[in-house]
């Protein structure tokens, strides 16, 4: 394992894969140890809590540049209502770098530049220093401290060359076990597979990874974020709009801490004579 100084930065794309990176095995980590006043830091699985206080990330996917980190942050402030950090990856340019991270905003969700990185240290941006701000109702100002980032990147392992002998008698990968073959697919099922314009609608999802991270889109609208229970499920009520036209309507459920999964669902409404 090498150490590095770095910070973040997203590469351009759609706001939310429909393909999850698998978890490599022993990528590396990325340790936060957070400096905010009056915010305190926890996270969603993966990600894990430190004995000094801080919070530790381990890397999904990336290269030489490019960390994309498992789980989510939450910053409780002293509005009571939490912060969900979540996609959050890392661009490592020498000692510099760019922090990014998916939250929801005034009922949709946005990407944005959360902190600059210069060595170890994380400094606001602009548009991290606004979100915290209309957030906490507390005045914070682009280059105000978001805490120490250290990052643990896994030495890329050297590839011997195998013989095609070898690799033409090599047996085939055992199965995996039963357990993991039974585990429960992620689904949604709607209430109300039909109803009236102005009526409640309510979707429920199973088969999520507990304490994760959700998002809800209705017609591609994303108006809610919540987190998974225990038992891998969420339960979230909604209005359909008075102004709804009759037709096919879409729920779309996305999980973004820990492991990435898309669920959708559908329902009709009813033509109003």
């Amino acid at each position: 394992m090498a150490k590095r100084t770095g910070a973040v930065a997203l590469v351009a794309g759609a706001l939310f894969a429909l393909s999850a990176p698998a978890v490599a095995a022993d990528e590396g980590r990325v340790e936060w140890t957070p400096a905010v006043p009056g915010v305190s830091l926890d996270v969603t699985a993966p990600a894990v809590r430190t004995a000094d206080g801080g919070v530790s990330f381990p890397v999904l996917e990336g290269g030489a540049d490019i960390l994309e980190l498992g789980g989510a942050a939450r910053l409780d402030g002293p509005t009571g209502q939490p912060l969900v950090l979540a996609g959050l990856r890392l661009r490592l340019t020498g000692d510099e770098g760019v922090l990014y991270a998916r939250t929801v905003v005034d009922g949709r969700a946005r990407e944005l530049a959360l902190a600059d990185m210069a060595g170890v240290r994380a400094s606001l941006t602009a548009e991290g220093a606004e979100l915290l701000s209309s957030w906490s109702g507390t005045e914070f100002q682009a280059g105000d401290g978001l805490g120490e980032f250290d990052v643990t990147v896994a030495d890329a392992p050297d590839t011997p060359d195998v013989p095609e002998e070898a690799v033409a008698e090599s047996p085939r990968s055992s199965p995996p076990p039963v357990e993991q073959q039974k585990a429960e697919p992620a689904a949604a099922v709607v209430t109300h597979a039909t109803l009236a314009p102005g009526s409640q609608q309510t979707v429920t999802a199973t088969g999520l990874t507990p304490d994760a991270v959700v998002l809800v889109a209705i017609d591609g609208d994303t108006r809610y974020q919540d987190t998974v229970d225990a038992e891998g499920r969420i339960t979230r009520s909604f209005p359909v709009y008075g102004t709804a036209v009759a037709g096919e309507h879409g729920v779309e459920l996305t999980q973004v801490g820990g492991e990435q999964k898309v669920v959708a669902v559908s329902f009709t409404v009813q033509t109003v004579h």
